[in-house]
């Protein structure tokens, strides 16, 4: 196959081909979801980036980077609702999830730790990890009112996404957040150090630990999960 000469591609092929970094990043970022491969998840990507190239006008005085985020993001999360990827016994799950954490954060006043919620659910850790990177993907594709996540759902979000970057809320939050991050174990102190410290994708940080993709993308739904915990356990301190 011949090279493509960039000057014979047209303003918006150029647009698309400059920006099949940005795509990987996103892809990189966001993860893989059960049943789809990276392939998958970039072809899908792809039409949201070819999307914003269509749609793009440069006059608006928004960056085509910034512009074309969302859209590559949203292109992937309408694939995932059509779909419809987590399997019945796996909501059903997430639903023993969610009520297992109510249940044991009802009965000692903070929420359980994983192990904890093992026990309850009579299972073993690895089960665990796979069944909150399963919550993590049903709210990217806001499935989390089909599949019943409540209290789950805000134990596995990124905590950094209600505070403005910059405002004395942010300042507060980084601090408690180091905090907490001293206070997780490997390798949850590692993924989330790599991720949001070095900002590595998740492939990336899967060579570096020496794990696949999947299991750091599990092992990532795991930490923010111990991280919002031990944030929650220091807003009751503090009160």
């Amino acid at each position: 196959m011949a090279d493509i000469d960039p000057a014979e591609l047209s303003p918006r092929d150029r647009l698309i081909l400059d920006h099949v970094p940005l795509l990987r990043h996103i892809v990189g970022r966001f993860g893989i979801p059960h049943g789809m491969s990276r392939e998958d998840v970039e072809g899908y990507a792809m039409l949201g980036l070819i999307a914003a190239a269509d749609t793009w006008d440069p006059e608006r005085g928004l960056k085509f980077s910034t512009y074309a985020f969302p859209k590559v993001r949203g292109a992937i999360l309408d694939e995932i609702r059509r779909m419809d990827f987590l399997p019945r016994g796996r909501r059903e799950r997430l639903r023993d999830l969610d009520r297992a954490i109510a249940s044991l954060e009802q009965q000692n006043g903070i929420a359980p730790t994983p192990e904890e919620i093992a026990a309850k659910l009579d299972t073993n850790l690895d089960e665990i990890d796979e069944i909150l990177a399963s919550a993590r993907s049903a709210m990217g594709g806001s499935l989390d009112e089909e599949t019943g996540m409540g209290t789950v759902a805000s134990l596995v979000a990124d905590p950094r996404s209600e505070d403005p970057v910059g405002s004395a809320q942010w300042n507060e939050m980084k601090e408690r957040l180091v905090a907490a991050m001293q206070a997780l174990p490997d390798p949850d102190r590692s993924v989330i150090a790599l991720y949001y410290g070095e900002e590595l994708l998740l492939r990336d940080i899967g060579e570096v630990l020496g794990v696949t993709e999947s299991r750091v993308s599990q092992i990532h739904s795991r930490a923010l999960y111990r991280l919002n915990r031990e944030l929650s356990v220091m807003a009751v301190r503090k009160s």
